[in-house]
């Protein structure tokens, strides 16, 4: 916490400058509009109290702490453009319905779990974005794990839910700290009730047709896509000349940002696999490959050569490729075998 400055020998107690809502070293400081609003508001506010205040010097103190962590957080805002978002998934800024109960992925300082306004960077957010309506999975709650299935994605806000202070009736405190919405949209569907003897054999099946899928399905290769990554953007010549969100980078706006792809050929100079991912801001195509061949494939200590590079022009995204071929023999992760994968390859 920090203390406001004080002339030598004032005896008063100076209050103590509560921090901000915590932000990993690092991370961007995303904002919605309206949070960005807010920050400037609080900021607005502030600057009334100071000269309300102007004849008392600790409190005088105490504001200009507080407003020095404020403008560094509407310094540092990142206001998200949602209307380039894709509507059918998740992401930064979405009202997300699952399970009954509706959240919003928000800034740090927008944060308010009462109201349903979740940060972006709490787990339960993670675990949402990059969702579509009917996908289940689970997350981890203190108690252990939740399946979730998602039942509404909206970029608008949606009628029932409500933000003000005055109208919190749409989230209510459940036994055992969940909270759940008492009010459902149009598009989502009343769960019926089912006996204990239901639920118990549906569990049973779940669990048998969970162990199944494990051993009868192979490692597979699953490109890394994380919509709220800031991704380098280049010229031609591979110079960076900016940076933007991967959402905005794949909907359409063809700016140019770079990408690496990696042939894994055997002794008999077959292609066994292939792989791609996305050039890391900051990082050069050669670390990113290393770094990457090492997480995903566990491939340390080798050295991939340097083939050629490209431009990759699709409907929706416009990528320089810079392509490497490894020989191994390493039995590494299957690739996917769908069409769209393999088409990422064509000119390679």
């Amino acid at each position: 916490m920090s203390r406001g400055f004080i002339k030598e020998g004032d005896q008063e107690e100076i209050p103590m400058v509560p921090p901000r809502a915590y932000l990993p070293k690092g991370m961007p400081n995303y904002v919605t509009r309206e949070g960005l609003e807010a920050l400037n508001k609080e900021r607005e506010d502030l600057e009334n109290e100071r000269v309300a205040s102007s004849g008392n010097y600790i409190m005088s103190n105490f504001i200009d702490a507080k407003m020095k962590l404020l403008i560094e957080r509407i310094n540092t805002a990142v206001e998200v453009d949602m209307t380039k978002a894709n509507r059918e998934i998740v992401s930064f800024g979405a009202w997300v319905q699952y399970n009954g109960r509706t959240v919003r992925i928000v800034g740090v300082d927008e944060a308010d779990f009462s109201k349903g306004m979740i940060a972006f960077i709490s787990p339960v957010a993670k675990s949402l974005v990059g969702k579509k309506v009917g996908d289940k999975f689970e997350i981890k709650v203190p108690k252990g794990t939740e399946t979730v299935e998602i039942q509404g994605i909206w970029y608008e806000c949606p009628p029932s839910f409500r933000r003000d202070d005055n109208n919190l009736s749409s989230f209510r405190q459940e036994p055992g700290g969940v909270e759940k919405s008492s009010t459902h949209f149009a598009q989502s569907k009343e769960i019926p009730r089912k006996s204990k003897a239901e639920i118990e054999n549906n569990v049973s099946s779940a669990k048998a047709e969970r162990s199944v899928e494990i051993t009868d399905i192979p490692s597979v290769f699953i490109p890394e896509e994380d919509i709220m990554e800031f991704l380098p953007v280049v010229n031609e010549r591979g110079l960076i000349v900016g940076r933007a969100l991967h959402m905005e980078l794949h909907q359409g706006n063809k700016i140019l940002h770079p990408s690496v792809h990696l042939h894994v050929i055997n002794n008999k100079g077959e292609v066994t696999r292939r792989y791609w991912w996305h050039m890391s801001f900051g990082e050069t195509p050669e670390k990113t490959l290393k770094r990457k061949m090492s997480e995903t494939l566990g491939l340390t200590g080798v050295k991939p050569k340097f083939k050629k590079q490209y431009i990759r022009e699709t409907n929706s995204e416009k990528e320089l490729v810079y392509v490497y071929l490894l020989h191994s023999e390493e039995e590494l992760l299957k690739m996917p075998e769908e069409k769209d994968y393999l088409n990422v390859f064509a000119r390679d």
